[in-house]
């Protein structure tokens, strides 16, 4: 179904031609997230204020129209993508102010979550989410996500250390609770809806059940479903508000700015790997960690050790393991090398009894620290790496009490046996009995569908109903797990989210189908396709890392964009679809601005260089050929002709754009027209 044609033309009254996409080739780059789905949107707005997100919401609100809203889209469960309209923020969004000298951090949803501990660094904080996406996830994913990682556990998330929130509601209403007068005129304008929150909270606290239940599923590391904590940590309706947007991944309202409680970021530290003989030896270890002075605790399984051991810079030992081999990387912090030298005496001391096959001792020197933990960095995209084309990588992450975590590594290690994934691996975050566990996928025939489906449903048994874990540790529910949050939760605490989600959407606008959705089996559907495109690009697993390094980003496609075009034209050629027009589209956008710097390379967890594809296609385009002789005839006219025909060169003290030499003349591939207060001109080189 299209979108109401009185929608579009107010949106085209509200955004500039420039920030709006519905061309197949956008609609397509723009429908991939890190997860295995893919969903076409029928719009691309890129949003640069947060008046045009009240206006856009109050739009979708008259006409009916979902929204999805976007940051980085490194999201995992898909919760970052729509076939109706996707708001992308654009590059006005990465506002950060530091407050009360480090203690508390401002920050808009566009600021890359390294780049707030960039900021915080010199005065020793962080934020204290620290996900693997940090150097591309954007607070606005974080937030929204309730993203964790390595060392945050619970304690440390955005929900325990959320300060402040300015957000905006399905209706366009836009709220900041640090702020006195929104306060003030929020609660004038939406009373009803303030009393109806305070009587959920009410109604959950007195129900004792339900209460012990929430309570105790939050003990856990748990991103399944709506942040019902919420309703039993707070009485006061904006607590229970805010405290409701953090992981509610889109469905809830707009997070337009957050205000973090920062955390100690110490300077001294020192890490260990203590291999275990076995499973059950090295969980028995994690409770007797967990009382000590150690900032991550991380398990990994024979599999994920084996999954590295051929790579360049592993010790020769790890080959030499045995079999049922598990080990746990630990790190410890501190302020002072003193305090830290006495922390790691008591570390070791409370586990001298625990059998070890195999011991790095603590270290300090970041060339022995940096090599465990490249061990454990390299699990995940060593997995990518050796995948068959045409398959993906899926990375779920389930929560076990720790106390069961050695029966539930076990059994997870039984489900891959019986299903058939001998090359899946284990590794987490053990001191929250958080697993992370990945394997490879085909989509290609029913048969594979089949497969994963009926994997899928034991894990969920297995974990949700058997142990009373949870299914989703810090990746977020998106799609892939809102089949399943009734199974983990029960009927009461499922009916109470929707109870939320209408109140707060009444019309169900905001990212529908995500984390509630009364569709089965919507795990099962809108699978993305990952065929063969170039030997160069076919591990990609289109997670994203590489777009903020990117020189045209928002001028015109990222790499992980190029090669989702890539790989579609190449399919649809081997059926047979004619692929002109998307050609055409691809030159511009996916050749002519590619800088090919390798940039991408650095940070693509497979190592994939795209811009080493986009010169092959360069120069597998013999037009090209003319262009280049006559530069090497004519290269001093060349260098002077482009000086006299664009601004940003005329005024280089106030351009910091960004350009690529190809076949041809020099082309501008500035990603902002900020950088010489002109809109950049794609056709300079001709004028």
């Amino acid at each position: 179904m299209s979108l109401p044609a009185a929608f579009l033309q107010a949106t085209a009254r509200l955004i500039p031609q420039e920030r709006r996409f519905d061309d197949p080739l956008s609609t397509l780059a723009f429908g991939t997230d890190a997860s295995f789905y893919r969903l076409i949107p029928k719009l691309v707005v890129r949003v640069e204020s947060e008046r045009e997100v009240v206006e856009l919401l109050k739009l979708a609100g008259a006409h009916r129209v979902p929204v999805t809203f976007r940051a980085a889209g490194t999201s995992l469960s898909g919760q970052a993508i729509s076939d109706s309209v996707l708001i992308v923020l654009g590059d006005n969004w990465n506002g950060r102010e530091i407050r009360a000298g480090g203690a508390q951090i401002r920050l808009q949803p566009g600021v890359i979550g390294s780049s707030a501990n960039a900021v915080l660094a010199p005065l020793q904080r962080k934020i204290g989410p620290d996900p693997a996406s940090i150097a591309s996830a954007k607070i606005g994913g974080i937030v929204a996500n309730n993203s964790s990682g390595m060392c945050c556990g619970t304690a440390q998330n955005s929900y325990h250390t959320l300060a402040g929130l300015r957000l905006v509601l399905a209706d366009g209403t836009l709220v900041d609770t640090e702020d006195e007068a929104s306060v003030a005129a929020f609660r004038a304008s939406h009373a009803g809806l303030l009393a109806q929150l305070a009587e959920l909270g009410r109604q959950t606290r007195a129900n004792t059940e339900l209460a012990a239940k929430i309570r105790h599923k939050y003990r856990l590391k748990n991103t399944t479903g709506l942040s019902l904590n919420a309703l039993v940590d707070f009485d006061e309706p904006l607590d229970i508000l805010s405290h409701l947007m953090v992981g509610s991944e889109g469905t809830l309202g707009f997070i337009s700015a957050v205000t973090y409680h920062t955390v100690p970021e110490h300077p001294h530290k020192a890490s260990a790997l203590l291999v275990f003989p076995d499973v059950e030896s090295c969980c028995r270890a994690v409770p007797v960690l967990r009382q000590q002075p150690v900032s991550a605790v991380e398990l990994l399984d024979r599999r994920s050790l084996r999954s590295v051991q051929d790579k360049p810079g592993m010790p020769e030992w790890v080959k030499s393991l045995s079999n049922g081999a598990c080990a746990l990387l630990i790190e410890s912090r501190a302020a002072t090398a003193s305090v830290l030298a006495e922390q790691i005496e008591r570390i070791m001391a409370s586990i001298a009894e625990f059998p070890l096959e195999k011991r790095v001792d603590f270290s300090s020197d970041p060339a022995v620290y940096n090599q465990l933990w490249k061990m454990r960095k390299d699990t995940f995209p060593a997995v990518g790496a050796v995948r068959a084309t045409g398959t993906t990588v899926i990375i779920e992450d389930v929560t076990f009490p720790v106390e069961a975590l050695a029966e539930g590594v076990n059994r997870l290690l039984g489900l891959f046996d019986r299903h058939g994934y001998n090359e899946a691996i284990i590794f987490g975050h053990a001191l929250e009995g958080n697993l992370h566990f990945v394997f490879t996928q085909g989509f290609d025939d029913p048969a594979q569908v089949a497969r994963y489906d009926a994997f899928m449903g034991e894990v969920a048994q297995l974990v949700a109903v058997e142990f009373g874990g949870a299914l989703k540790a810090e990746h977020g529910t998106g799609r892939n797990m809102a089949p399943f949050v009734e199974l983990e939760w029960g009927r009461e605490a499922y009916q109470l989210m929707w109870a939320i989600k209408r109140l707060l959407d009444p019309q169900g606008i905001l990212n529908p189908d995500v984390i509630l959705s009364e569709d089965r089996e919507l795990h099962l559907k809108n699978l993305k396709p990952l065929p063969a495109a170039d030997e160069i690009v076919d591990k990609c697993i289109e997670c994203g890392f590489c777009e903020p390094v990117c020189p045209s980003r928002g001028l015109t496609l990222t790499p992980r964009q190029r090669i989702v075009i890539w790989r579609d034209i190449q399919a649809r050629k081997r059926a047979g679809i004619d692929t002109t027009e998307l050609e055409a589209a691809y030159q511009h956008h996916g050749l002519d601005t590619c800088a090919a710097t390798g940039l991408c390379a650095q940070r693509c967890p497979v190592g994939i260089n795209t811009g080493e594809l986009v010169r092959q296609l360069r120069g597998q385009q013999v037009q090209h050929n003319g262009t280049a002789g006559w530069l090497a005839g004519h290269f001093a006219t060349a260098l002077k002709a482009p000086a006299s025909a664009c601004l940003q060169l005329i005024r280089p003290a106030a351009c910091s754009a960004r350009r690529a030499w190809r076949a041809g003349p020099p082309v501008c591939i500035s990603s902002s027209a900020r950088h010489c207060g002109q809109r950049p001109c794609l056709k300079w080189r001709s004028r």
